[in-house]
């Protein structure tokens, strides 16, 4: 079962993690983390499909394409986005002052950044970072690392499992910082993954792509696709468990676990949305196939008319089918039902009669379901997302200054 912990991505054996500050921010915050495995571990990573991509995502994939690696370093502050060559030098040399300081090659070590854009990073302040951050190296630090990495998050992001593979207790952790430029396709998120299962890096990435399908893929706040995105798991093997190496049952238990966890970590970062007063879980039913329901329930999900409605507590149904019927899938409105936190506000073409008094107190909660039934197909989605508030806009509006 998954559950809110501390303990992260030092919950696995063999892992260590410290997050300091390195002076990259400007408010003086902790700004750089850094996660370390005692021994070689198997890495999979997902990166942002945004053709500007940041120059940490090209030296990452470049690691991960390696199949191992035993470190990773994360700066928030400071994206290295759009920075040309000088982007690029300094990600590299990043991954090069990190592993002359942990003794190990800087094809070990993948890079993250998040941040302003358009900015170079302060080389002299990230080389410090390192430095400060290997000497705290800590299994106790996953805390201070998650702390590290976040920008505009108001509240850590930390979740840890375990689960029993070949008679061995296998523990999985992780930690991510999120809150805007969130969707499509992941977000302006970091989640870095840690696991003592020991398992081939083939079946780890084949896992790991399968599950952000659905679950960092079906989240949106703003409907901006990042620079920056990364989900990177490190599978060191210290659980002791045979070897995972084809889709046996094995690989099915360690998948199932690591499917909830990125769920429920996607639905973290989708609730901390910047300025959010509402966190929405958007189920579609009986779809023709899996990729209407997806367009259904992002449409709904992206529309700022939808989004402002929740947050002024306006049951503006219209509005949400309106989303649905634009969104390109195959849909009925006659056919189509739509419900508030199971109260029904639209059927056979037209608004259904409802309890005005109980759909308020629906629209006063901080979490609320919303149901669309398409009753053309059996294929199902969800989608999570917030809505669009007063303080969105003044975060963002001051976001570079």
């Amino acid at each position: 079962m998954v559950k809110e912990d501390k303990a992260g991505v030092t919950y696995a054996k063999g892992f260590k993690a410290a997050g300091v500050k390195a002076g990259i921010k400007k408010s003086g915050n902790p700004d750089f983390a850094l996660i370390v495995s005692d021994t070689d571990a198997a890495v999979a990573g997902t990166f942002t499909q945004n053709k500007v991509a940041a120059a940490p995502v090209y030296v990452s994939k470049k690691v991960v394409k390696s199949g191992s690696a035993k470190a990773i370093v994360a700066n928030s502050g400071c994206a290295n986005a759009c920075t040309g060559q000088q982007g690029m030098d300094d990600a590299e040399k990043t991954a090069a002052l990190a592993a002359a300081q942990l003794g190990i090659t800087a094809d070990d070590v993948i890079v993250a950044s998040t941040g302003v854009i358009g900015v170079t990073l302060p080389m002299d302040k990230i080389a410090t970072g390192i430095k400060t951050a290997a000497a705290a190296l800590d299994e106790n630090g996953s805390k201070d690392a998650a702390n590290a990495i976040i920008t505009t998050d108001t509240y850590i992001k930390s979740l840890t499992t375990d689960i029993i593979i070949d008679g061995k207790e296998v523990h999985i952790g992780a930690i991510a910082k999120g809150a805007g430029m969130i969707q499509p396709n992941m977000a302006t998120m970091l989640c870095f993954i840690t696991t003592d299962a020991n398992i081939d890096q083939v079946r780890l990435q084949l896992a790991l792509s399968a599950i952000i399908e659905k679950s960092f893929n079906m989240i949106s706040v703003d409907g901006d696709m990042s620079t920056n995105d990364m989900v990177v798991v490190l599978a060191n093997g210290q659980a002791g468990n045979r070897k995972i190496v084809k889709d046996d049952e094995d690989f099915k238990i360690f998948y199932n676990a690591l499917a909830e966890l990125c769920c429920k970590m996607a639905q973290k970062v989708a609730a901390d949305g910047e300025g959010a007063t509402k966190f929405l879980t958007i189920n579609i039913h009986n779809a023709k196939n899996f990729a209407d329901a997806k367009k259904v329930g992002m449409s709904i999900a992206n529309s700022p008319l939808v989004k402002t409605a929740f947050f002024g507590q306006d049951p503006n149904w219209g509005r949400v089918l309106c989303a649905a019927g634009y969104s390109g899938a195959d849909m009925v409105p006659e056919k189509t039902v739509v419900k508030f936190g199971n109260i029904t506000v639209y059927a056979d073409g037209t608004g259904a009669a409802f309890d005005k008094k109980a759909l308020q107190k629906v629209m006063a909660e901080h979490d609320i379901v919303i149901d669309i039934d398409l009753n053309i197909g059996s294929t199902d989605a969800t989608v999570w997302s917030c809505d669009l508030s007063y303080e969105y806009v003044k975060i963002n509006g001051e976001y570079h200054t």
